[in-house]
């Protein structure tokens, strides 16, 4: 599934990365304690979230997630928006809440990431 049609269907506004809008994700993480997402390992992962903040970005530039959908309508500061764009994630918003996005997304094949058990 592309940003793009993420975005669609959760009828998301994007915040920033509309150039990034034909890449590819094949999974999706939907959780607010980043600690977790730390906890799994896959590749093309979109991350929704309803944690609004640089903690947030950090964490997907280092597990290379590449975009970010902040849930509830939620919208993230400046310096946030100049740390996704300085490590090239994009990121949406919906008005949709973090159970009906991944619903959406789960019914349109978007599976979910693995957890990685140690």
């Amino acid at each position: 599934m592309t940003l793009k049609e993420v975005k669609e269907l959760l009828e998301a506004e994007i915040i920033t990365g509309t150039e990034y809008l034909e890449r590819e994700v094949k999974t999706a993480f939907a959780c607010d304690l980043m600690s977790d997402v730390l906890a799994f390992v896959d590749d093309k992962t979109l991350l929704l979230t309803g944690l609004v903040n640089s903690h947030t970005i950090r964490t997907a530039e280092m597990m290379d997630i590449s975009a970010v959908v902040f849930v509830r309508g939620k919208k993230p500061d400046e310096d946030t928006i100049r740390l996704a764009e300085e490590n090239e994630i994009a990121i949406m918003s919906t008005p949709h809440i973090m159970y009906v996005s991944s619903g959406i997304l789960y019914s349109k094949g978007l599976k979910g990431a693995q957890i990685v058990h140690k």
